[in-house]
């Protein structure tokens, strides 16, 4: 079992644990932010939202710290113990165990939840509060981008959406630029702000040594939902997590495998999960994927609805879906698609099944690059899950919830297949 602890005062880190993580906006603290603890550069966010960004940071930063093991059925479970100051410790007390649960089911871990009292951290002295109808979350990423464009085409003459970015790497900050100044460019003015926050655990401890470094850190986007419901949790207004419901389900390539995407943060019993612990405490949890019930390609014929064929081309080829950020080591430019993982597999197929011009440069496309291409290449895996179709057991051991039936779930599973499988054949 590992001791882990955020703090936001260093007059008071505790000496029994294994690791400390300093959020307290100096420049030496354990994070690269753009972000203090204060979220002063969000506006006025209410105190269980912001301690609800501070479990999240933690749970980021503990799980990118804390190596998992090799070997037996358990290779990859570890025995997690957070301690975090928050403004109310009894009400998310009350929750701890549930919240414990949602985690531990993100990222395939055993979590425990410990809560100290929050010393008082600078509030912010700014006075606007967001006050959008809807605000979005942006990765930069297909599925991002297309809900951007539909929320944008559905506002009322008077209302309007924030776009929130969380760029954890370099490779995400053109896409989502991308997204903002298409978006600008129809809807102009429609775009009440576009946060675009850097919060990234730093290289070295406070003693300066190196923390260990975990490369599968399934929890990132955990951080991005919470501090997307920080600002959505200033008006009341609807958090939009688009992601394709073939994606969110997250079907395993096969036996061995968790899932064919590499995060649960989108999952339907996650999210319900994740709204019912921040409701039964008070805060705001209020999370809509819009595109539970579509497939990718699906998704794509519907932005060429809104945009027409030859924007919808350039709209989506300037945004990203590869899981691979080491091109750069190739002399190309980190984010350039490799077009043979499976992020890059399920795009190619959805611009076909959509009828969208795929104007993506992919690596595997060029010679030069055969050798790369193939080194990352999951193109085997992907025709064997295709040539396959998923089983009913399969679907009936995921989690249930209220939004997606079994039945819904199998026919959305065995669309996206199909996508896929037209792609490769």
């Amino acid at each position: 079992m590992t001791r882990l602890a955020l703090v936001v005062d260093k007059r008071r880190i505790p000496n029994n644990v294994d690791e400390v993580f300093l959020w307290d906006d100096d420049a030496a603290d354990s994070f690269k932010s753009s972000l203090g603890p204060s979220l002063s550069a969000l506006g006025q966010v209410p105190a269980l939202n912001a301690d609800f960004v501070r479990i999240a940071l933690a749970v980021y930063a503990s799980d990118h710290t804390v190596k998992r093991q090799g070997g037996g059925s358990n290779w990859n479970t570890r025995d997690l113990v957070i301690l975090v100051p928050v403004s109310d410790t009894a009400l998310w007390g009350s929750a701890a165990a549930a919240l414990a649960e949602a985690v531990g089911f993100l990222t395939g871990d055993h979590w425990v939840f410990e809560f100290s009292d929050l010393t008082e951290v600078e509030e912010s002295d700014l006075l606007f509060r967001d006050a959008s109808a809807r605000v979005v979350l942006v990765s930069g990423g297909a599925d991002s981008g297309v809900g951007a464009i539909r929320s944008g085409s559905t506002l009322g003459a008077e209302e309007t959406h924030t776009l929130v970015s969380h760029a954890s790497s370099g490779a995400a900050r053109a896409p989502q630029k991308h997204v903002y100044d298409q978006l600008e460019a129809r809807f102009p003015g429609k775009q009440a702000a576009h946060h675009r926050l850097f919060l990234s655990r730093a290289q070295k401890r406070l003693n300066g040594t190196r923390f260990p470094n975990e490369p599968s850190s399934r929890s990132r986007s955990f951080l991005f939902l919470a501090l997307g419901l920080a600002i959505a949790s200033q008006s009341g207004s609807r958090l939009w997590i688009p992601e394709n419901g073939f994606a969110s389900v997250n079907p395993p390539l096969g036996p061995e495998r968790l899932g064919a995407l590499s995060t649960r943060t989108t999952q339907p019993w996650f999210l319900w999960k994740i709204q019912a612990v921040l409701e039964s405490i008070g805060a705001h949890g209020s999370i809509e994927n819009p595109y539970q019930l579509m497939t990718k390609g699906e998704m794509f014929a519907q932005a060429k609805e809104v945009l027409g064929d030859d924007d919808a081309a350039i709209y989506l080829s300037g945004t990203n879906s590869c899981s691979h950020t080491d091109q750069n080591y190739q002399g190309v430019a980190s984010g350039t698609h490799c077009g043979v993982c499976f992020g890059c597999i399920v795009r190619r197929a959805s611009f076909k099944a959509g009828g969208v011009v795929d104007a993506t440069r992919y690596l595997s496309d060029e010679p030069r690059y055969f050798g790369y291409a193939a080194s990352h290449s999951v193109v085997d895996a992907a025709k064997d899950f295709t040539a396959n179709k998923i089983s009913e057991a399969t679907i009936m051991m995921m989690p249930s919830t209220p939004s997606l039936s079994a039945r819904q779930a199998m026919d959305l599973c065995l669309r996206g297949q199909a996508e896929i499988g037209a792609y490769l054949a």
